[in-house]
């Protein structure tokens, strides 16, 4: 069984169109979901809150669902920022630079690039995350 079947396949297409377009990553099925990884350093979730499934997703961004949520590393300013700005993004505990966002029916694709560009750079090596081109803010 594909783990990545609960997610929405035009949000699927969307996020592996930036995901894979950075350089060294990977795609895998996680526990739950897709994951994007640098090397060996996931840097992009993806999962479908159903029924209150996954337990510790559907806590943290509150809600039952059903609703689809990724998660990226961010650093800096911006992570406090999207960590209190409130819906569509929430503050995972499951790690002190980890933002959650809730992809609603009409995502920002644009700003998702960004922050997935973004968390790729803060989760690879120095070298590589100097190769990568950042969309403009």
């Amino acid at each position: 069984m594909n783990a990545g079947a609960d997610v929405p396949s035009e949000i699927l297409t969307r996020l592996r169109a930036v995901c894979l377009a950075l350089p060294e990553t990977s795609e895998e099925a996680a526990w739950a979901g897709v994951r994007w990884r640098v090397r060996r350093q996931t840097f992009a979730h993806v999962v479908t809150i159903e029924a209150g499934w996954p337990p510790a997703y559907a806590r943290a961004a509150g809600t039952d669902g059903p609703s689809t949520v990724l998660t990226f590393w961010s650093g800096g300013p911006e992570l406090e920022v999207l960590r209190r700005t409130g819906h569509p993004f929430f503050g995972p505990p499951w790690g002190p630079d980890v933002v959650g966002m809730v992809l609603d029916e009409s995502p920002d694709w644009d700003e998702i690039a960004e922050l997935l560009t973004e968390s790729f750079c803060t989760r690879a090596p120095t070298t590589l995350a100097r190769t990568v081109v950042r969309p403009e803010p």
